[in-house]
């Protein structure tokens, strides 16, 4: 299926990955991810097999030839319990990634800075969810990053800034977004990456079908 092509308001296309993004792609996650570890950072091996693994879960948004977004998927079977990025990507292999599994996991999505505001992750999640629905998955399961933490973290430890973002007394820029587009919150996943921007933790969401 990995055909997916989209036209965007802004003139930007919505395609899956090829061979002709991975250099680019493995450039945008030290702009798009900076206070992430290099050790959890995507590079050119790992998008290799992303597509050779997987193709129709990989998408990038190009503004003419150049690359501005991207995200990487897998199948999976729904995973509840505690877990880091590292051991549910398979070190970013996806060695993970099951061709029956019945849920799409989210890995990851980046905007490029001067390109937020516009959407972009907004229109990713629906190429997703609509590859959901092409594949006959139950929906999509990612771990948000807090990023909004860093602000708080003299003030509160991560555990109390998940609870705020539960009652909705604090918006974080990426959880709450993810809410607002429909993923529900499970629950919190301590030392899920290394990241001091989120507490190194994430927030396990589903979005069902």
């Amino acid at each position: 299926m990995s055909n997916y092509y989209k036209e965007l308001p802004q003139g930007y296309v919505l395609r899956n990955t090829d061979q002709t993004h991975i250099s680019a792609l493995a450039a945008l996650q030290d702009t798009i991810f900076p206070t992430l570890s290099p050790d959890e950072r995507m590079g050119i091996k790992h998008y290799e097999a992303h597509i050779r693994i997987f193709p129709e879960g990989q998408f990038v948004i190009l503004d003419g030839d150049k690359a501005i977004a991207m995200s990487t998927t897998m199948r999976h079977a729904l995973t509840l319990e505690d877990h880091t990025f590292l051991e549910i990507s398979g070190n970013m292999l996806l060695t993970t990634h099951d061709p029956d599994g019945d849920w799409l996991y989210g890995l990851d999505v980046g905007v490029l800075p001067e390109y937020r505001g516009q959407g972009l992750a907004k229109a990713i999640y629906q190429a997703r969810h609509e590859t959901c629905i092409a594949l006959g998955l139950k929906g999509q399961v990612t771990v948000g990053m807090p990023n909004g933490y860093l602000n708080y973290a003299d003030k509160m430890d991560l555990d109390t800034y998940f609870e705020a973002i539960v009652a909705g007394t604090i918006k974080d820029p990426t959880v709450s977004a993810q809410q607002k587009i429909g993923f529900e919150i499970i629950r919190l996943i301590h030392h899920y990456l290394d990241d001091p921007q989120c507490g190194h933790g994430g927030v396990l969401m589903i979005n069902k079908i």
